[in-house]
């Protein structure tokens, strides 16, 4: 589970404080990748931050849509 996000980014610091409780409750872990200190992430993601990588497929970006994160979480 990672959120790829960017430093000084509201956005990803309020996707990051929502995986945090929700994957501190499920017992997940997890972590994140800062966007632009990779330049494959930064041409694939861009301004599309934060995003939510399941298993190193994309979840979701923007914000956590907690139901749906947590049902993808429980599979």
């Amino acid at each position: 589970m990672i959120v790829v996000s960017r430093h000084e980014c509201h956005a990803c610091e309020q996707a990051e404080a929502d995986v945090s409780r929700i994957c501190g409750e499920l017992g997940v872990p997890w972590t994140t990748q800062d966007v632009d200190a990779d330049p494959e992430l930064r041409a694939e993601y861009g301004d599309r931050v934060p995003v939510i990588l399941i298993d190193g497929v994309e979840h979701g970006y923007w914000k956590v849509e907690e139901a749906r994160f947590r049902a993808a979480l429980t599979r």
